[in-house]
């Protein structure tokens, strides 16, 4: 016999909105060690720096010793932050680490030395769903609840820009974010997306305040983390749930890919997908020096084989970036903070110049 306990969770991580979890759950000895599920844990020590979690509502609050904490299974690979995965096994009792703002749950295996070590945390136990009326059994609770289911096939027809980056912490969210804002209020509406990263709400709320009409992210689909070979079937479904929207159905999407075109978050088989490409209206590239966005372009003339529309993020902040780029790539070199207006005309030029591609799925 199964032993449960009824527990009290002081802190929600907004990672596990989806399973809906309660302040008073009922948690179960049977672990699944696997990405997604959700776990109770009991924070272990307090910290002065990266001592906040997201809850569901967006809110960052205190994470102290002592608070029960519901997270999510899930790995980070991230290059200004930490590193983790998740165990083979997981018992209660043992021991794992804080990864993100988003509460994902897995095993540090790396520290970035701006940001300390992550909160460590006892595990109590996997945090139980019953979802029929009556259920007395309860089983693992997963971020696949209620979840946008992935996509085997593309059916969007509303132009995408897509917000890309050479690494994090490039200037995505601030370039997305103003555009979102400067589209609005030229009178189109705009939806947002984030297709790639680890779980966090903050950066689609922010699209949200700027006026997006609709904002989603893979966390939305069902996913802690996203990876190579799963990130195509998850855009496709978020962008299909977007332009199914009888009432909120936009004009044009800003679609942010998080991370790095390098990194290992599956934004390159994105970026090589002929269907989602297809919806390109304008590919807008962050970067932080002149040697990334040269590498950028290298990258998209060869491998990607798309346009960079725009290139954005702290290369562009002064006179001395935005020269080299006009000069020796030959692209339009616009700062999102200082000059979003400019921005968001060079982009709405290019998405008033998209044409649909011929319907149907990537290979």
């Amino acid at each position: 016999m199964v032993v449960t306990t009824r527990v009290r969770i002081d802190r929600i991580a907004s990672s596990t909105r989806n399973a809906q979890v309660s302040p008073d759950a009922i948690v179960g000895p049977e672990i699944v060690a696997e990405e997604g599920y959700v776990l109770a844990v009991r924070i272990l020590e307090d910290k002065a720096t990266y001592n906040t979690v997201e809850d569901p509502t967006g809110r960052m609050v205190p994470l102290r010793a002592g608070d029960v904490l519901a997270g999510t299974l899930g790995s980070r690979r991230a290059l200004r932050g930490y590193a983790g995965e998740v165990p083979s096994t997981i018992a209660p009792g043992d021991t794992i680490e804080v990864l993100n703002l988003g509460g994902i749950l897995g095993r540090c295996t790396s520290v970035n030395p701006d940001v300390g070590p992550p909160f460590r945390a006892e595990v109590l136990g996997a945090v139980l769903s019953f979802p029929a009326l009556g259920d007395r059994v309860g089983r693992p609770a997963h971020i696949r609840d209620h979840a946008i289911p992935p996509a085997g096939e593309l059916d969007c027809p509303i132009p995408v820009v897509y917000v890309a980056g050479t690494c994090m912490n490039a200037g995505k969210t601030v370039a997305a974010t103003e555009l979102v804002r400067g589209l609005s209020r030229g009178g189109l509406r705009v939806a947002a997306a984030k297709l790639t990263g680890v779980s966090l709400m903050r950066d689609t709320l922010a699209m949200r305040d700027a006026g997006a009409v609709q904002a989603l992210t893979f966390n939305d689909a069902g996913a802690a983390s996203t990876h190579a070979g799963m990130t195509v079937a998850v855009a496709r479904g978020l962008l299909n749930r977007i332009a199914a929207s009888r009432t909120d159905r936009p004009d044009v999407i800003v679609a942010e890919l998080g991370d790095g075109i390098l990194g290992e978050y599956g934004v390159q088989d994105i970026l090589l997908d002929p269907g989602l490409m297809g919806l390109g209206a304008a590919f807008v590239m962050a970067a932080p020096d002149p040697v990334g966005c040269w590498g950028a372009q290298q990258l998209f003339d060869r491998q990607f084989h798309l346009p960079i529309t725009v290139i954005t993020g702290p290369a562009t902040d002064n006179d001395v970036g935005r020269s080299y780029v006009a000069a020796e790539l030959g692209l339009p070199a616009v700062n999102a903070r200082r000059s979003p207006e400019e921005l968001v005309r060079v982009v709405r030029e290019a998405v008033a110049r998209w044409r649909p591609a011929t319907a149907g799925s990537a290979a």
